[in-house]
């Protein structure tokens, strides 16, 4: 049985529903503080908090695990860089509960949600995994703390880790039986559908002078189930007896902000407002990465890599919410 951390969450469930597909037996650990316990369709959901070892060492009793994803991390930069306690708290110390009940269990196999923020800001484009990592933010900060304990635990331990790193994930299930759906949400595609939708007032655009064809900032986008399929080859990796490794997730190719608002209003047909303001502090010009490892060693093949498929996916699922919300 897989044991999926977070899976309550945004990647975690729509992992729980391609692991479920592939015939994995699955259960969600999960707080449900940030989490829907509405997401979780497939599998058991056991209620619990990394916080308190028991609440882990529970799941570990009733089910046999042989191996898990981890995604319960709080994840708003700004909010880490506000209250860095809070992130390191829940980020690095709870994790290592979690760590300290799998080596109690023997359970030695882990995929670990990792990202783009332990590289702060890029030296080159596009970024492998040899690009060195230094974080600018306490969220940055503690996923790159937790990579570097996995390598500790792997020499010591023989805790068998994936780090997958991911660029921007979004989209959603292309059945519309679960999206994004964070609170707050901080995530540029829910945000811009959000003005489209009339939610909210306008869009704006932090800074239109970067070195970049347009002056906006250019992320690579990366479908979520593009970023599950991963997930599942990264796990079949661990399973073959393989060893720990790491790999950067993304499309590989970038878009700006400008392109992303465009695409958005192609695909919703609604003209919504658009403004124009200052730079924020600490947004680098281009993130894009250079996935090349996780092709050839994990045999990844993104499916979903085309703007107009993500936001689709993801107006699809956004449009069936606010139904359900009325």
């Amino acid at each position: 049985m897989i044991l999926i951390v977070g899976g309550a969450g945004y990647i975690g469930s729509h992992i729980n529903k391609e692991l479920t597909k592939q015939g994995y037996k699955t259960v969600v650990f999960d707080s449900l503080v940030k989490g829907h316990k509405e997401a979780v369709k497939w599998g058991e959901i056991y209620e619990g908090d990394l916080n308190n070892i028991e609440d882990i060492r529970g799941v570990f009793k009733k089910y046999p695990i042989e191996a898990v994803l981890h995604f319960a991390a709080f994840i708003e930069v700004g909010e880490s860089v506000k209250d860095p306690q809070k992130y390191y708290q829940n980020n690095v110390k709870n994790t290592l509960n979690l760590f300290q009940v799998m080596l109690e269990n023997d359970v030695k196999k882990i995929i670990f949600s990792s990202t783009a923020a332990t590289f702060g800001n890029p030296q080159y484009v596009p970024i492998d995994e040899k690009h060195p990592q230094f974080p600018i933010n306490p969220y940055g900060q503690a996923k790159l703390m937790v990579e570097k304990i996995l390598g500790d635990y792997d020499v010591a331990y023989g805790l068998k880790y994936v780090a997958l790193r991911y660029f921007n994930a979004c989209g959603a299930d292309l059945d519309t039986e679960i999206g994004e759906n964070h609170n707050p949400e901080s995530h540029l595609i829910p945000l811009i559908l959000d003005a489209a939708a009339g939610k909210r007032e306008d869009i704006k655009i932090f800074g239109t002078d970067y070195p970049t064809f347009d002056g906006t900032c250019v992320r690579d986008y990366v479908h979520v189930i593009d970023l599950a399929q991963a997930h599942i080859l990264a796990l079949k990796y661990l399973m073959d007896g393989n060893e720990s490794n790491n790999f950067n997730l993304g499309n590989g190719k970038g878009f700006s902000v400008r392109e992303v608002i465009d695409v958005t209003k192609k695909v919703t047909g609604v003209d919504f407002k658009v403004t124009e303001v200052e730079r924020r502090a600490g947004d680098p010009p281009t993130l894009v990465a250079d996935s090349k490892k996780a092709k050839e060693v994990l045999g990844w093949n993104p499916q979903y890599a085309d703007l107009e498929t993500i936001v689709s996916s993801a107006w699809k699922w956004h449009q069936k919410i606010s139904q359900t919300n009325k």
